[in-house]
């Protein structure tokens, strides 16, 4: 039947294959891709409220802060993957432009957590939390044009 609508529909008649009947299986409709870049984002932002709720906890709460904080801007990064595509969007964080914000929010997020398990240092939970967050700030605002530059002018105008 398949076959018959790709003649009809003036594709080519000859079996596809199996990885394009895989990459037409996985494909999702514009509609479930904003569904799940909302859910995802939400569970991220989510994420992270809860962690900064638990940071003060006794004990353990710097450590519930670090995961839950960092689990969540991972949420919220890996949300994009539905609008763009897992390949399209490795492809555009490494690009020049923005190769050097991904690498320190990479390591941010990183040094978050080993601050966390390995440490045991509050301060540093906090600090690497705090450059995690500028470090993804400035990581989304090189998708918007010319974004960085006003954020610049802005911070120069700020300091004289």
């Amino acid at each position: 039947m398949d076959k018959l609508k790709r003649v009809l529909s003036g594709r080519d008649a000859e079996d596809p294959g199996p990885l394009a009947e895989v990459v037409d299986a996985t494909s999702l409709s514009w509609g479930t891709r904003i569904k799940g870049f909302i859910a995802c984002f939400a569970l991220g932002v989510l994420s992270s409220i809860l962690g900064s709720c638990l940071l003060w906890v006794p004990r353990k709460g710097p450590v519930l802060f670090a995961v839950f904080y960092t689990l969540g801007n991972i949420s919220s990064l890996g949300s994009t993957i539905f609008l763009m595509g897992p390949m399209r969007q490795l492809k555009r964080m490494f690009e020049p432009t923005r190769l050097i914000a991904t690498i320190i929010m990479l390591l941010c997020l990183i040094l978050t957590l080993c601050s966390a398990f390995w440490w045991h240092n509050k301060g540093l939970v906090l600090i690497f939390c705090i450059l995690q967050f500028f470090a993804l700030a400035w990581y989304s605002i090189s998708y918007i044009p010319f974004a960085r530059d006003a954020v610049k002018k802005c911070f120069a105008v700020c300091l004289t």
